[in-house]
């Protein structure tokens, strides 16, 4: 069972985190720290006492925006340990969730925190702790203290699902909206997650950019980067300068590898023959 964390500066968040976490089977102990210097105090004591010791801390689950230290400041600090507890970051920011992964963080949760949400995150960490087997298969996630009420927030939610063959749902802070396929002119991977670019913004949803290339291949979205998957009828001109190739796809230039490059302009001779 885990040993948890959490970090937040703003106190009826902080609660609602605590009381969820607490409500989880598979948390043994919830402690809460309500800004970055209690938290960093809280974890050094949890390290000189070892993993095993008895102020030992799992998970960490961090807000980003506080007061001082940010969360990701923390998560840095942290990284400089031998053995550092694992980092969930729990924010209304969707924009630092790259940073969040190349720190090697287990989870990033959108805020309002739902609790199957928090769910999925508790299970990720015990899976990484090799602690999969303590998950009750049969616990359902808890619901929220009444008394507690988070505030609005409009940061989107990391979650997505397809709706039939044409849209694909993109949750925003609790409101699900329903993007067609056809309007997305390219995507672009940034860690686990996936941020669809479209003519009229762009909507990040957590999935991997491989399933998504798999998902849309027949509908005519192509490599080009390991980074990027384009709608080939969305490309308006290809480049060749210096040994680099890109395309250039409304008002983004993006770069091709060399690996796709040849299939690339093959696909774009045939499609504009054809």
């Amino acid at each position: 069972m885990l040993r948890v964390l959490a970090v937040d500066d703003e106190k009826p968040l902080l609660e609602e985190l605590l009381y969820l976490l607490r409500s989880d089977p598979r948390v043994h102990s919830a402690e809460g720290a309500s800004d970055a210097t209690e938290a960093l105090r809280r974890v050094t004591r949890a390290l000189e006492s070892g993993p095993d010791g008895p102020d030992g801390i799992d998970v960490v689950f961090l807000d980003i925006h506080m007061a001082g230290l940010t969360g990701l400041d923390i998560a840095r600090l942290l990284a400089g340990f031998a053995r550092p507890p694992l980092i969930v970051f729990v924010t209304a920011h969707e924009g630092f969730a790259v940073q969040a992964f190349d720190l090697k963080a287990v989870d990033y949760v959108l805020k309002p925190v739902r609790p199957e949400r928090l769910a999925e995150a508790v299970r990720r960490a015990c899976a990484q702790l090799g602690r999969a087997e303590e998950v009750p298969v049969a616990a359902a996630p808890p619901v929220g203290p009444p008394a507690v009420v988070a505030a609005p927030r409009t940061a989107p939610e990391a979650a997505v699902a397809d709706r039939g063959p044409e849209q694909i749902a993109v949750e925003l802070g609790g409101v699900t909206r329903f993007v067609a396929i056809a309007d997305i002119a390219h995507v672009e991977a940034q860690g686990d997650y996936a941020r669809l670019h479209t003519d009229e913004g762009s909507h990040l949803v957590r999935i991997p950019l491989s399933t998504l290339e798999e998902r849309w291949a027949a509908r005519g979205f192509v490599r080009i980067h390991r980074r990027h998957l384009v709608a080939l009828a969305r490309i308006d001109e290809l480049r060749l300068e210096s040994g680099t190739t890109t395309v250039r796809v409304g008002s983004a230039e993006l770069q091709v590898s060399r690996r796709h490059a040849r299939e690339l302009r093959d696909l774009l001779m045939r499609h504009a023959t054809g």
